[in-house]
């Protein structure tokens, strides 16, 4: 397929590292190190960070959702060591702003949209094209990823406990054989505690989720024990700007509004899995809930990420209530703003609506915005990002057949899983052909969607 039928859209990029370019870089490396103290094998050698090494374990227990610790963790999980840590390197000033200088006000209404006034994301940068028409693209090293952030900027390695109980080791060599994950620092904050999870970071793995990295970010919510941290995950095609497999996490001590919305249930599994619709809320989604384990759960919801990015969906998930709660919202902004389909009112108050502002935390970076926001604002905003009915429906049956599909799988065989969702061509071939004037996706090498 040539260029000019792919989507691109412009938008200013967010800072996440500060050792972060707009170009690639240049490979031209001097010797003994890149002299940036970053990831990669010029500077890696020697390098040690904290490990948490948390415990697997499957059942959820209480009505919060929280694993339960037969004794007491050596290290508070979420206040010491992620919050702690977060506000070393704050005192450091290794933060672009101070996030918590930015005005904060929940939105009058029904629902509570929250709206933060953060006018220091997008300054000092130049709009930058990217494509959002293809969901699944392959890692490309000469573009920036997380092994070039500085070694500062990471706080801790997040591992799964060898000897079944929690550990925390204040200083680890990071072992290069055995790509570790590790909790990093975001510059660009959206709210306090603001980090991004990054599963097995020298593996270098591209911005889609796979079953063993979606129960890693589950299980960092769970061990954080509080409803007030959540994770989120947007795709390509739904606002990740790096190609780099990153889950995002921070700290705000409000109910999102789609944490309040109705559901109406669609089923419950074999598994205990039970998935709702979103009702009377202005992006259409699912929310994954329950499971007889952790596991069970978190499976049943990477199995239907899996189907939508096999088959060129653009999405964003909420790892919510210590992962107890999970949203999963297919979206098409981005495609419409690259067909140039999305009202210039909306356009002009530049909010890439990712998974917080689809959750209900609406990041401005316009004073006037800000100062004039309300919930009929937030409505309109969310309503363009969401599927139309029909279409929702025909996602939902790719779905859940793809759950259906996996329901023979064995419960802890997560690392010899075939990456696709098995979908049949056929399927997807009768959703184009009935979606009339709506979106639909284009199937074969799947280069992009289109209006048919």
């Amino acid at each position: 397929m040539s260029d000019s039928l792919m989507l691109r859209i412009k938008r200013v990029p967010t800072v996440v590292s500060n050792f972060q370019k707009e170009e690639a870089e240049d490979g031209a490396r001097r010797s003994g190190g890149c002299g940036r103290n970053c990831l990669r094998h010029c500077c890696i050698q020697g390098a040690k960070l904290p490990l948490y090494a948390f415990r697997r374990e499957n059942k959820i227990v209480g009505e919060k959702g929280v694993l339960e610790h037969e004794c007491e963790p050596p290290v508070a999980f979420l206040d010491s060591l992620v919050l702690g840590e977060w506000e070393d390197r704050f005192q450091r000033g290794l933060f672009r702003y101070d996030v918590t200088a930015c005005e904060t006000k929940v939105i009058p209404g029904q629902y509570g949209f929250i709206a933060q006034l953060n006018e220091g994301r997008h300054l000092k940068k130049r709009p930058t094209e990217f494509r959002v028409d293809k969901v699944l693209q392959p890692f490309d090293g000469n573009k920036f990823n997380f092994t070039k952030v500085g070694q500062e900027e990471v706080l801790f390695q997040f591992e799964a406990s060898e000897d079944g109980e929690v550990q925390f080791y204040p200083s680890v060599p990071i072992d290069v054989e055995n790509s570790p994950s590790v909790v990093a620092i975001n510059v660009s904050p959206i709210e306090y505690g603001h980090v991004l999870l990054i599963p097995r970071i020298l593996e270098c793995l591209p911005q889609r989720i796979d079953r063993e990295s979606l129960l890693l970010a589950i299980y960092m919510a769970a061990e954080a024990g509080n409803p007030y941290f959540r994770l989120g995950y947007n795709s390509l095609g739904a606002f990740a700007t790096i190609n780099h497999l990153h889950f995002q996490a921070y700290y705000l001590a409000e109910q999102f509004p789609i944490e309040k919305a109705a559901t109406k249930k669609i089923n419950t599994l074999d598994n205990g899995v039970k998935i709702s619709e979103l009702i009377n809320y202005p992006v259409r989604g699912l929310l994954f809930e329950g499971g007889n384990t952790l596991q069970d759960l978190s499976n049943t919801l990477s199995d239907a990420c899996i189907c939508l990015q096999d088959n060129n969906i653009p999405y964003n998930v909420l790892i919510s209530d210590c992962g107890k709660r999970n949203f999963l919202l297919p979206q098409c902004y981005a495609e419409k703003q690259a067909l140039g389909e999305v009202n210039p009112e909306i356009l002009d108050t530049q909010v890439n609506p990712a998974v917080w502002e689809i959750s209900g935390h609406m990041v401005l970076k316009r004073k006037k915005d800000f100062e004039e926001a309300t919930e009929e604002n937030a409505w309109r905003l969310l309503a363009e990002v969401s599927l139309s009915e029909a279409r929702f429906q025909e996602v939902n049956a790719l779905i859940f057949e793809a759950i259906s599909c996996s329901d023979n799988r064995s419960e802890n065989d997560v690392e010899d899983l075939p990456e696709d969702s098995n979908v049949e061509s056929l399927e997807v071939d009768a959703i184009n052909k009935s979606s009339g004037t709506g979106t639909a996706m284009v199937t074969g090498n799947q280069e992009c969607l289109v209006l048919q």
